[in-house]
């Protein structure tokens, strides 16, 4: 990797332009900064060594520490997990993590078995051989030294940073478990008689296997999550287009997207993407901008207009002029603004962690009173009792059952959420969709069915409606305005045979005409109507006022300087939305409309809705500055929407939710994606989140109540009492049970009803 010596973008060495200059080697994002750095005089002292084939791996800095920044991939010296590139752009993402981990689990799988087979054996006959005790150390020892290795690195730095997290209590518990195990192999004439069954030491190699295998299957799930956090970021960046078709002295030559520099004359065709932000400096088109906008309705664009990068030319030809490129145009601004907004969550393990950084030192305290009290006060041998009672403290306090608290309750609510249609990005939108005060949603595609349509035909006195729908079909078959396919699909789906038609003519934001049949038919506005000498009459007028009312587009037809009757068309409601927001409303929570849509349309379906507040006429900027201010003031957002437009809203919000019509960016950009594009599933999730969350804390209960029971009892508090030790066996049976509590109790959420 290297650094563009212009505009400082990291550059991929393989694919970049080069120039060389004083024998230094520079590269180069686009022919654009190339250019303008062999035409300057004098940039060679600017950029000595900075441009110099600078090897760059990227800022990576730590969800939960945001302070923790270095250059190139690590762990996080605090809290132990894996940092994430400031800047996802130009950043390299591999599966090599996912690969190690994965080689690492399955061959710690493969050697725990054998492990616990013959620990269960041992069970059943109360004895184990010493085949058997050879057997699972040589099995146990890999597992739990090499699979396991980063568990002690991570515990290792959380001690030198004086930040203990749960991967030292993991270290701890593993540990324990496994030196004792290996001494009672090694040095079994150190431990006394009492601590003997049938003359063996119990072992304790198939808990150290076990808890390895289960820390390194959680670390493989986050790190097949994290490989996920960039892909918003590509999906953003491969809607541009790749070429262009630059006019250059009348000539037109297709070149790179990188060569284009600003006041370049670009031609687009119908179909291409266009490639750039600019003007229309000829021709005219109509303009899929819903990758903007969220809007499905195309836009008509003339001379004059502007036209932004990477939306879709549909019907015209048109030259455009070239106002901005690279990092400002303004899928390049979208870019930027999910990349930022991304950065800003924090995991759910941040809880657990914090409530370690307690556990362990107190653990840790019992542990070496224990031997102190042992080796001073304890029979003969009492080094022997105080170091087989420290372990078993440390045994018991081992933090199975705490790693497993959170990740087995979202493991099971997320697989809940699936066949609910519900997908979860993340733990940590399960923890956030608890705590949210304000739904933000997006109207078409969200809260309309996102396709505009045909929604009632109003027929003129002693007209015949199917001579009306047939007449207006045929005349929209030739039209490029935005709203004709909804005209021409309602007559298809009526069974009418479209006829053909002779002199057509588009009049520019006014109407349609041309013959059919023989006779003169218009189609368009009251006002167009009326200049080709059509009356109107008053009590169709009242009828076309109160459908506009409505939040619907009103077309008049007429044939023959008769008025047939009226067309509206309009982006219909969904029949869950009015339910949904009700469920929201009785949830206690806020509902907030945001849309690029006019304000009469949009406040017409908050009204039919019950909306609590209506933005309308946002750019994808406005939306996500109107959640800031909302987060600015306490409220905790959760923002849905189905447009490439409501990718920075939905990722900075504290929960994004896509529906599943959607696109893949909003998807990528969303911590829920609803697979039926149903707003109930935002109810839903919000119930299924808050039962996750119960679960979570009724686990983590489960987990040190075992602990506050079990620390007391294995450190010989009953000794003095009733001559009662906790044998290092059942310290593991209890440590086991506390899992399969955890286990238990996250299971129920499989049946839960929501």
């Amino acid at each position: 990797m290297a650094i563009d010596p212009i505009c400082h973008m990291t550059v991929d060495e393989k694919s970049a332009l080069k120039a060389e200059r004083d024998g230094q080697v520079f590269y180069f994002c686009s022919s654009h900064c190339k250019e303008k750095f062999l035409d300057e005089s004098g940039l060679k002292n600017k950029f000595p060594e900075t441009a110099k084939k600078v090897q760059a791996k990227g800022i990576y800095t730590c969800p939960m520490h945001p302070e923790i920044k270095q250059q190139g991939p690590g762990n996080c010296p605090k809290c132990g997990m894996t940092l994430e590139p400031l800047n996802p752009v130009g950043q390299e993402h591999d599966n090599e993590e996912v690969k190690e981990l994965s080689l690492k689990f399955w061959t710690g799988l493969g050697l725990t078995v054998p492990i616990i087979l013959l620990a269960f054996s041992e069970m059943v006959h109360s004895q184990h051989s010493f085949l058997s005790a050879w057997i699972q150390f040589v099995f146990a020892t890999p597992v739990v030294l090499w699979a396991g290795l980063f568990v002690y690195k991570r515990a290792w730095q959380s001690i030198l940073n004086r930040s203990l997290n749960m991967f030292t209590l993991i270290a701890l518990g593993v540990g324990a478990a496994y030196l004792y195990s290996v001494g009672a192999v090694l040095f079994p004439m150190l431990f006394p008689e009492s601590l003997k069954m049938h003359g063996k030491i119990n072992l304790y190699f198939e808990s150290a296997s076990m808890i390895t295998v289960l820390v390194i299957l959680g670390q493989l799930l986050e790190a097949k999550a994290r490989n996920q956090t960039g892909q918003a970021i590509k999906a953003l960046l491969g809607l541009a287009a790749k070429n262009a078709h630059r006019i250059r002295n009348g000539k037109e030559e297709e070149v790179s997207i990188d060569a284009v520099q600003i006041g370049d004359l670009l031609r687009v065709r119908p179909g291409e993407k266009i490639p750039l932000d600019g003007i229309i400096v000829e021709g005219k088109s109509t303009i899929d901008e819903s990758m903007i906008s969220g809007e499905a309705t195309p836009v008509v664009k003339t001379t004059g207009e502007r036209v932004i990068g990477a939306t879709v030319n549909q019907t015209g030809t048109f030259t455009m002029k070239t106002e901005k490129i690279g990092t400002e145009t303004l899928l390049s601004q979208i870019v930027h603004m999910v990349s930022e907004a991304q950065r800003s969550r924090a995991p759910i393990q941040k809880l657990a962690d914090k409530v370690s950084g307690y556990f362990v030192p107190v653990v840790i305290g019992a542990s070496i009173i224990t031997f102190i009290v042992w080796s001073v006060w304890g029979p003969v041998p009492a080094l022997a009792y105080a170091l087989v009672n420290a372990i078993a403290v440390l045994i018991i306090a081992c933090p199975c059952a705490l790693g497993l608290a959170t990740p087995m309750s979202i493991m099971v609510g997320v697989g809940r959420g699936a066949q609910m249609g519900i997908l979860i990005k993340n733990a940590e939108a399960i923890e956030k969709l608890e705590k949210i005060t304000h739904v933000l949603t997006d109207k078409t595609g969200t809260l309309t069915l996102g396709k505009p349509q045909v929604t009632s035909v109003v027929v003129a006195e002693g007209q015949d409606e199917n001579l009306l729908v047939r007449l207006a079909g045929s005349l929209e078959k030739s039209s490029e305005h935005p709203l004709a396919r909804a005209v021409v699909n309602y007559a298809q789906d009526k069974k009418f045979d479209l006829l053909a038609v002779e002199g057509f003519e588009s009049v520019t934001g006014s109407g349609i005409k041309g013959k059919v049949q023989g006779q003169n038919v218009v189609l368009g506005k009251v006002s167009f109507l009326q200049e080709q000498g059509v009356i109107v009459p008053e009590d169709l007028k009242e009828k076309s006022l109160a459908l506009e009312q409505k939040a619907q587009t009103v077309i008049w037809v007429a044939a023959g300087n008769k008025i047939l009757g009226i067309l509206a068309i309009a982006d219909p409601i969904k029949e869950s939305s009015s339910s949904a927001i009700k469920a929201l409303h009785d949830m206690g929570l806020k509902v907030v409309m945001l849309t690029g849509d006019n304000e009469s349309t949009a406040k017409s379906i908050a009204h039919q809705l019950n909306i609590d507040e209506v933005y309308a006429q946002l750019k994808p900027q406005d939306k996500q500055e109107i959640i800031k201010k909302f987060k600015a003031q306490g409220a905790v957002v959760l923002m849905a929407g189905d447009g490439i437009n409501d990718a920075p809203a939905l990722a900075q919000a504290e929960v994004g939710v896509a529906m599943g019509t959607g696109t893949d960016v909003t998807i990528e950009s969303a911590g829920v994606t609803l697979v039926k594009g149903d707003i109930n599933g935002i109810v839903k999730a919000l119930k299924l989140s808050k039962a996750v969350m119960s679960n979570i804390r009724q686990n983590l209960f489960f987990a040190f109540i075992y602990n506050a029971v079990g620390i007391p009892i294995a450190a010989g508090i009953l000794y003095p009492i009733w001559g009662l030790l906790l044998n290092p066996m059942i310290a593991g049976a209890a440590m086991s049970f506390s899992s399969l509590s955890v286990i238990g109790n996250a299971v129920r959420l499989r049946r839960i009803k929501i």
